[in-house]
């Protein structure tokens, strides 16, 4: 990945241009997906849920499996450190 490319702290997306960022703001730090409507991060929960939706709709797996991964996913990120 290029140097000049950002990831996301909330769910680790790179976010190659500024339609990724939240609002297509270059200063937050977080994607268009964990972003509320106002621009402000998703709780911990909602952005669990999309991240365990996308890992089941990508990768085949079960509910289960999905949230255990996105937890373990999670708690490596900026956004939810010391969480």
């Amino acid at each position: 990945m290029s140097p000049d490319v950002q990831t996301c702290t909330s769910c680790g997306m790179p976010m190659r241009s500024a339609e990724e960022h939240a609002q297509g703001d270059l200063a937050k730090p977080y994607c268009r997906y964990c972003a509320a409507p106002d621009g402000a991060l998703r709780s911990y929960d909602e952005v669990l849920v999309g991240i365990a939706g996308f890992l089941k709709k990508t990768q085949g797996i079960d509910d289960a499996a999905a949230r255990q991964a996105a937890e373990g996913m999670m708690a490596r990120l900026p956004a939810w450190s010391g969480r």
